[in-house]
């Protein structure tokens, strides 16, 4: 395990490497932030100081390793249009969006695996086909558009859901939620099911499959022949093999809940990272754009982490220190 860990730290260095580096030379070759941040009436000395003030005047390697010298003391660059610590402004929006997240992976595992185990229990019943049906429309029609039709009909149409912003919030450790409240649950009902959707279709397509595969297989036959309830092979014998593959790609699809949910943030005005890094990209804030990325990328290797542990916790056979791992 712990010859694991170290492989996992040592490669998580690389990836981050890699991506600041990419990031880095992408965004500055995306355009000049002075150009949106100095007034065109603004003289040539005017323009000359914001620019050095910025650090925008050196080469741009010269940029990449003073970032990568503030990086290792925890400072990923000042904000160009906020003047603030890219960190902390990221880190002010974080909340929002893993609880957005949360909540739509809650929505997608809940409702998921019981309609998939469904869908997969009974492939020919009315039932079953509709939840089929269902999945393949959540997996094709587009995020924004769905967005838009929930504000019209629960919001303009039906007036019983807010259409935007996060409504009230209550501390918890110093962290603002909004589950705390029922104007939070409110605010929070539709973009949440919004973000769930593709999720929770996914969900029931895999777990239809694995019940589906599960029930041919000969331990399945043999609990049936024992004389089991039919609740106990489906909650012991069939559930829990087609675990381990569904709880992989809900792990890695979190880490998707929180870096896509970017359209879902734009559409119903939610005050997270997504949108943050949308007005960074608009306004060329080079610092926040990268801190940004990074911290995703972050994330994504810790949940990756935590899914090869659970894993193996969930298939014994699984050996994540060994030879073969």
């Amino acid at each position: 395990m712990t010859a694991f860990l170290l492989r996992r730290a040592l490669q998580s260095v690389i990836v981050l490497l890699a991506m600041s580096m990419l990031v880095f030379a992408g965004v500055y070759l995306v355009g000049n932030p002075v150009d949106i941040l100095i007034s065109p009436d603004a003289t040539q000395a005017e323009r000359a100081r914001t620019v050095a003030a910025l650090g925008l005047d050196q080469p741009v390697w010269v940029q990449y390793v003073r970032f990568l010298l503030d990086a290792l003391h925890g400072n990923l660059g000042r904000s160009f249009v906020h003047a603030q610590p890219a960190v902390g402004l990221i880190l002010e929006r974080l909340p929002a969006t893993l609880e957005l997240a949360v909540a739509a992976m809650l929505i997608a595992v809940g409702l998921g695996i019981p309609l998939g185990l469904w869908a997969g229990l009974r492939p020919h019943s009315l039932a079953g086909r509709a939840i089929v049906t269902g999945s393949i429309l959540g997996f094709s029609l587009p995020t924004f558009w769905v967005g838009l039709m929930m504000i019209m009909l629960f919001s303009v149409q039906l007036g019983w859901l807010p259409s935007n912003g996060r409504g009230a919030t209550v501390d918890a450790f110093g962290i603002p939620l909004s589950i705390f409240s029922l104007d939070g649950w409110k605010h929070l009902a539709l973009p949440a099911f919004n973000l769930a959707l593709f999720k929770l279709a996914l969900v029931v397509r895999l777990t239809r499959a694995g019940a589906l595969e599960a029930l041919s297989q000969d331990y399945v036959r043999f609990a049936r022949a024992k004389g089991l309830s039919p609740a106990r092979i489906v909650g012991v014998h069939v559930l829990k093999n087609i675990l381990v593959p569904i709880v992989t790609v809900i792990g890695l699809e979190f880490g998707g809940l929180i870096a896509f949910s970017i359209v879902t943030e734009t559409v119903f005005a939610w005050p997270g990272m997504g949108k943050l890094i949308i007005d960074s990209i608009n306004l060329l804030d080079r610092p926040v754009i990268v801190a940004y990325l990074l911290i995703v990328v972050t994330m994504f290797v810790l949940i990756n982490l935590a899914v090869d542990l659970l894993y193996s916790w969930l298939d014994p056979r699984v050996r994540l220190g060994g030879d073969g791992a």
